[in-house]
């Protein structure tokens, strides 16, 4: 049920002043956080109960005394357990670990055996050198010049932000390079990582580390006595727009934009009662507000309606809107039930002005996709079926590769094939050249291919469903996945002795079934991959070829066809059919060219012919 992702090793240069390396290795018993046995909140309260351990129950943690430091104060509740995965960390000794880990300390008492157990857990890094290391070569706000500091904001293009609001960030600025740079705080008031603001060309933001930093930005006016709400932005210009307007009593910054919400960052939010999230006005906001809510405790949770009068912070700010109103009209997520327009009215507005980005991710590599599907859309269901040898695995890995260059969180589930030869399909697929041929740039080219959201499971062969969407439902939280493959549904059929007495029929639907049923419910896009039925090669594969009963195609929202004449014709084609689109109804076929040195189904874009060639044509002919 391990959920991997490959090794990434970050390299930070910045300026000619500034240079330090911060290597990150993620390792499969390194990071804690990258194996978690399931467990529920009922599970966790009552092993709590039945040891007798003192709790503090919160939003999104359950706080307890450390069985590792063992505070002196029985009262201080230094643990944060996760509710959903059982995962702990201590904000005095740095220990972190799994629900298993946390079970077998309680249940240590030799101290062998404590000791053991100890050491093999995993310590949360301290980053306090790093940022030293940035501090000695960069001026502090305390030092600038209120002129200096009014010039680096006309640089940046920022509202009016007071000097002692930026020293009150803990603001640095490296002139060498025009960066900003504002720590993230973690548990225990430590540094974790860093934001830097680069405004040379454009304006650029980078967090470091670039996976799982357990720090935020956090903002309080001073002398504000109601401090237990707070506003979540996700950027720093965001951030910085309404500390100008002194709009919200507590703004907190996001470290990874809406691209990832680690697990760590939860314990900071768990003093404040009501969380107002201002994304933007677009639909990958929407989707991203709805999704960090569910591990933020929906009922504590509100949001800024994505309409063209509500934009993200800067933006409003810059066009005059008065921000505190538009927090002031922040509107709950959670809700029991919509029983009338009213409580609609505001989405419908939002869609509707949105129209564009509520179709969901363009696809680069595919604008007939664009044309009939629209867009890729979280919270979908997709099934994908074609002859075996027609390039299915091949063509998937290029579309999931297409959204995940554009920032969707991918989950692969490849039973078939192993995740080593999928990763260099998809890394040939991104490099367009051969591998093997050029080899000397396959560092290059990995480097790049690591900075991807991709995740692989590690199964292999007949796997239970159970299993599969235990790893699917953890790594959707943990990760923040917005789009899983599964290749293929065969492989989840079952091989146990009990499973030969239920019919395949049956188990397919009820595996559909779990999946569609996860996609609405996490919000999160679901592509299966099925093998048709055995029918004779010259007939033309529909909906109805779809291997099982009738609710692989009746459940799902989009059906994709491979259809591949060539087995039939020496001039056959192969092309992709879009069989049911349930969005918008548009049909259609998209040709499939395969180019074998680069391993890719990508549409080429037609020549123009110009006059000038059709001229030289013309006087060639006579």
């Amino acid at each position: 049920m391990m959920v991997f992702k490959i090794t990434l090793q970050l390299v930070i240069n910045r300026g000619r002043r500034l240079k330090f390396d911060w290597v990150k290795t993620r390792g499969f018993h390194k990071v804690a956080d990258e194996v978690h046995h399931a467990t529920s909140l009922i599970q966790i309260r009552k092993v709590f109960r039945l040891k007798n351990i003192p709790i503090q129950e919160g939003h999104a943690c359950i706080a307890i005394n450390c069985p590792i430091c063992k505070p002196k104060k029985h009262s201080e509740f230094n643990v944060f357990v996760n509710k959903a995965t059982g995962y702990f960390m201590c904000q005095s000794c740095r220990h972190t670990g799994t629900w298993d880990n946390l079970i077998q300390f309680l249940d240590s008492k030799k101290p062998d055996e404590f000791k053991k157990l100890k050491d093999s857990l995993y310590i949360e890094d301290d980053f306090t050198d790093n940022w030293n290391a940035v501090q000695s070569n960069c001026q502090s706000f305390v030092k600038i010049s209120e002129e200096d500091c009014t010039d680096i904001l006309i640089k940046y293009n920022m509202p009016s932000v007071s000097k002692g609001q930026l020293e009150q960030l803990d603001c640095h600025y490296d002139k060498s390079s025009s960066t900003l740079y504002f720590p993230l705080i973690g548990v225990g008031n430590r540094v974790s990582g860093f934001k830097s603001l680069t405004a040379d060309p454009v304006i650029t933001e980078t967090t470091v580390p670039q996976i799982n930093a357990r720090g935020l930005i956090i903002y309080k006016e001073k002398k504000m006595k109601n401090d237990n709400i707070a506003v979540i932005v996700p950027s720093i210009e965001d951030l910085l727009a309404l500390i100008a307007e002194k709009s919200a009593n507590v703004v907190i910054c996001l470290p990874y934009n809406l691209q990832h919400m680690p697990l760590q960052i939860l314990p900071l939010l768990e003093s404040y009662k009501k969380l107002i999230l201002w994304f933007g006005n677009d639909a990958a906001s929407w989707d991203s507000a709805r999704h960090y809510s569910k591990k933020l405790n929906e009922k504590r949770c509100f949001f800024v309606r994505p309409t063209n009068q509500q934009p993200r912070p800067k933006i409003a700010a810059l066009e005059g809107y008065n921000l505190k109103n538009i927090i002031a009209e922040a509107q709950p997520i959670w809700h029991k039930s919509i029983t009338t327009f009213n409580t609609l009215r505001e989405d419908v507005l939002s869609d509707l002005q949105n129209i564009d980005k509520v179709q969901g991710i363009k696809w680069t590599r595919y604008p007939t996709l664009n044309r009939v599907l629209k867009g890729h859309r979280r919270g979908e269901f997709t099934v994908l079926t074609g002859p075996t040898g027609c390039g299915k695995t091949t063509f998937m890995s290029e579309y999931s590769l297409d959204l995940a260059m554009q920032g969707v969180n991918t989950l692969w589930g490849s039973f078939e094939i192993r995740n080593a030869r999928l990763a260099r399909t998809m890394l040939q697929q991104m490099a367009g050249v051969p591998l093997d041929e050029n080899i000397q740039n396959f560092d290059t080219f990995a480097d790049e291919f690591e900075k991807l959201p991709i995740y692989f499971m590690t199964f292999h062969g007949q796997q239970s469903i159970d299993v599969v969407m235990e790893a699917v439902e953890h790594a959707t939280y943990v990760h923040d996945i917005a789009h899983v493959i599964i290749d293929n549904v065969q492989f989840m059929m079952g091989m146990s002795e009990q499973s030969k007495h239920v019919d395949r029929y049956w188990r397919q639907d009820m595996i559909v079934s779990q999946f569609r049923s996860f996609a609405t419910k996490s919000n999160c896009h679901v592509t299966l991959v099925i093998h048709p039925r055995k029918e004779r090669i010259e007939e033309e594969l529909t909906t109805a070829s779809i291997f099982g009963g009738a609710k692989a195609s009746q459940e799902a929202d989009n059906v994709l066809i491979i259809q591949d004449k060539r087995l039939i014709s020496v001039r056959g084609k192969k092309y992709l059919q879009i069989a049911k689109n349930r969005y918008s109804g548009d049909l259609g076929i998209m040709n499939l060219e395969f180019d074998r040195i680069s391993l890719s189904y990508q549409q080429k874009k037609k020549q123009k012919t110009t006059n000038t060639s059709k001229e030289s044509d013309e006087n060639m002919n006579k």
